[in-house]
């Protein structure tokens, strides 16, 4: 279960009546007035990411080598976009858990990653196989 969800809201509610508590109403509308700076500063870090990705194609990353050493497990999944500066290419259907996305590099490597609820459980880079050609001078 996310507690996030759970706590966040709570937290915000017992700020808000500590604040009454100790200051009266400016204390309220001061905290209220906190809450909302960080609600904007959320907001508007999540739409400057999204407006980046939308400039590139979906599922392009131009190195997947050090997409693969910048994860972390827990990333959410904004924190992902953000780093690869693009959408990544679903591989599962739409809205089933986990989710699969793949970002691949100019090179055809790729890295898949599994999100479960919005967080990065596992990923995986994949390199293609080199094919061993005969040297141009050998007879």
């Amino acid at each position: 279960m996310n507690f996030q969800k759970i706590f966040l809201p709570i937290a915000g509610v017992g700020m808000v009546a500590v604040a009454y508590r100790a200051w009266g109403w400016q204390g309220v509308l001061l905290v209220l007035g906190g809450i909302v700076f960080w609600l904007l500063l959320h907001y508007n870090r999540m739409l400057s990411a999204l407006k980046k990705a939308a400039n590139r194609p979906i599922g392009y990353v131009p190195s997947a080598v050090m997409l693969n050493a910048k994860l972390a497990k827990g990333a959410t999944l904004l924190h992902v976009v953000a780093l690869t500066r693009s959408l990544g290419a679903l591989q599962t259907a739409k809205d089933a858990q986990p989710e699969v996305f793949r970002w691949t590099d100019p090179g055809e490597s790729y890295v898949s990653c599994t999100f479960v609820g919005g967080k990065l459980a596992q990923w995986e880079l994949v390199r293609p196989s080199v094919v061993d050609e005969p040297s141009a001078g050998a007879t």
